[in-house]
C-alpha cells in the first residue's frame, strides 16, 4: 500500500467520524426541538381550553359570635327530656355572588368550611326565613342583622347578588380560635363550587 493511499484512507476514516458527529448532533437538536414543540402545544392546549369560573364574588364583614345554650328540657311534643348544655359559634357574613358566564346560574346551597386540627368541618347557611328566626330569638344580635341572601336563587347573565347569612358550629371558643382556616363554598347546580375566603380578619365575640 502506498503512502498517498494511505493518507487517503484515514481521510475518508476522519470524514465519516465527523459526518457520524454531525448526525448525532443533527439528531440532538432535533430532540430538543420537537420537546420544546409539544410542550408549547401542550401548554396551549391547556390554556386555550380552560374556561373562566361561571361566577365571582366575595365575602367580607365576618362575624362569629359566641353563645352559650341549653335546650329547654321538652321534646317536640311538649314531655320532659333530658337537657343539653353545649357551645356553640355563629358565623355571620356578607357575599357578593356575580354571574359572569352567557348562562344563568342557581344557587342552591351555601357552606361554611372550618378547618381544625383535625380535619374540616362544614355547616350549611340557613334559610332566608331561619336567618330572620335567628335574630326574633336572640334579640341581643340586632347589629349583625342585615339582608338575608337567599340560599337557593337564579342569578341571570350578569346578575350581581348580594347579602347576608348565618352557619352555625357547635364547639367551644378556643376551638374556634385554634382554627386553621375558614372558607366559603357556594354551589351552584351543574356547575363546580365557587369558594371563598374572607377578604378581611374574621371579628370574634
Amino acid at each position: 500500500m502506498s503512502l498517498l493511499q494511505q493518507n487517503s484512507r484515514e481521510m475518508d476514516d476522519a470524514a465519516r467520524g465527523e459526518e457520524l458527529t454531525k448526525g448525532s448532533s443533527n439528531a440532538l437538536l432535533a430532540s430538543v426541538v420537537a420537546a420544546i414543540v409539544v410542550t408549547i402545544a401542550v401548554f396551549l392546549y391547556v390554556k386555550l381550553g380552560e374556561k373562566p369560573p361561571v361566577a365571582t364574588g366575595e365575602v367580607g364583614n365576618v362575624t362569629a359570635h359566641m353563645m352559650h345554650r341549653e335546650s329547654s328540657g321538652l321534646d317536640a311534643s311538649g314531655a320532659p327530656m333530658p337537657k343539653e348544655i353545649f357551645d356553640q359559634v355563629l358565623v355571620f357574613a356578607h357575599v357578593k355572588l356575580h354571574n359572569q358566564s352567557k348562562e344563568p346560574l342557581f344557587l342552591h346551597q351555601i357552606m361554611a368550611n372550618l378547618t381544625l386540627a383535625d380535619g374540616i368541618r362544614t355547616s350549611y347557611a340557613a334559610t332566608a326565613t331561619d336567618y330572620e328566626r335567628v335574630f326574633a330569638g336572640y334579640p341581643e344580635l340586632a347589629s349583625l342583622h342585615g339582608k338575608p341572601i337567599p340560599t337557593e336563587a337564579e342569578l341571570d347573565p350578569g346578575q350581581t347578588l348580594e347579602g347576608d347569612f348565618v352557619a352555625a358550629f357547635r364547639m367551644s371558643k378556643p376551638d374556634f380560635d385554634a382554627r386553621k382556616g375558614l372558607d366559603f363554598a357556594f354551589g351552584f347546580k351543574y356547575q363546580p363550587n365557587l369558594k371563598l375566603i374572607p377578604a378581611g380578619p374574621v371579628t370574634v365575640q
